[in-house]
């Protein structure tokens, strides 16, 4: 992968006030882009989903931090970076799996569902009582 043309880094406690700040910030960097509105509101979308992924399922009952990266590339892609040190994911694919989830009746599972259909590539790694990664990319067009 070539070099970034510009990137950032953000962090901050898992609150779940903070899922907006988390995509605002996102989407905010990515403006240099110039995205169409209907793409940049497709990242964000996948971001929130990342974000409350760590908050709700990584860190369950208690406080932790997570960590946003975001590279652009000069062809207009964005690679977008979710981490946290929580308890991990046990088992990947099961936990992609569509309605799949560990959340309780009042979540709907479809978090990696929701990602998948709005990134050109979803990554995610994890290992139990370590923490999760979950990688977007988006390639976005750009103005000739």
């Amino acid at each position: 992968m070539r070099k970034p043309v510009n990137q950032t880094q953000i962090c901050f406690p898992s609150n779940s006030v903070n899922e907006s700040f988390g995509r605002a910030a996102v989407s905010a960097f990515l403006a240099q882009l110039d995205p169409t509105v209907s793409d940049l509101t497709e990242l964000k979308t996948a971001v929130s989903e990342a974000v409350t992924n760590a908050i709700v399922h990584g860190y369950r009952e208690k406080l932790g931090m997570v960590y946003i990266t975001v590279k652009i590339f000069e062809n207009g892609k964005a690679v977008v970076r979710i981490r946290d040190k929580g308890c991990g994911i046990p088992d990947i694919r099961q936990a992609m799996e569509p309605l799949y989830t560990t959340g309780g009746e009042e979540r709907a599972g479809l978090g990696f569902s929701v990602m998948q259909s709005f990134c050109d590539k979803v990554r995610v790694t994890s290992a139990p009582g370590r923490g999760t990664s979950v990688t977007l990319t988006k390639l976005f067009e750009t103005k000739a």
